[in-house]
């Protein structure tokens, strides 16, 4: 497992066509040798070990597992989701007080917000900032152009024009 975690390491950051390749090159020997060394084991441990507990979770749970071999996107680990949930986790004793159901959902559509807007590449302050400051004199017609995947600053709309 520490050689898939060595590649996914130096193919971290890449392109998901290039990791693909990668992978398929790489990690995918590596995958095929895990299950035939582990369907080979399995056998030979008693069913109430612990050890073979895992290994039955592992292989019933195999083509989740491999998913990445066949998809570039997919991250080998979930450090990534982690680290996004990570702030939400330290705010939760604050949020506690959000003050009604009401506010814990105002408080939900605000971080739904601020995730889109960093999974579009934005920074999400500038964005909120850009919004509030214009949000009053947009005509509502158009108030889908302050979305996070539609959004451009003001200055750059009037370079555009």
């Amino acid at each position: 497992m520490s050689g898939m975690i060595d590649i996914e390491r130096a193919i971290n950051g890449r392109p998901a066509q290039e990791r693909l390749a990668l992978r398929q090159e790489l990690s995918a020997p590596l995958v095929a040798d895990l299950e035939e060394w582990m369907r080979e084991n399995r056998s030979k441990l008693s069913k109430n070990s612990d050890v073979a507990e895992a290994m039955d979770y592992m292989l019933k749970a195999w083509p989740a597992f491999a998913a990445f071999l066949d998809d570039g996107r997919i991250c080998l680990s979930n450090n990534a989701a982690e680290r996004a949930l990570r702030g939400i986790a330290l705010g939760r004793k604050s949020w506690l007080f959000a003050g009604s159901d009401r506010g814990g959902q105002r408080t939900a559509f605000m971080l739904s917000l601020i995730g889109t807007a960093k999974l579009n590449d934005i920074d999400p302050q500038a964005w909120l900032a850009d919004v509030l400051a214009r949000i009053a004199d947009i005509p509502q017609h158009r108030l889908h152009e302050l979305l996070p995947w539609k959004w451009r600053t003001a200055e750059d709309q009037r370079e555009a024009a």
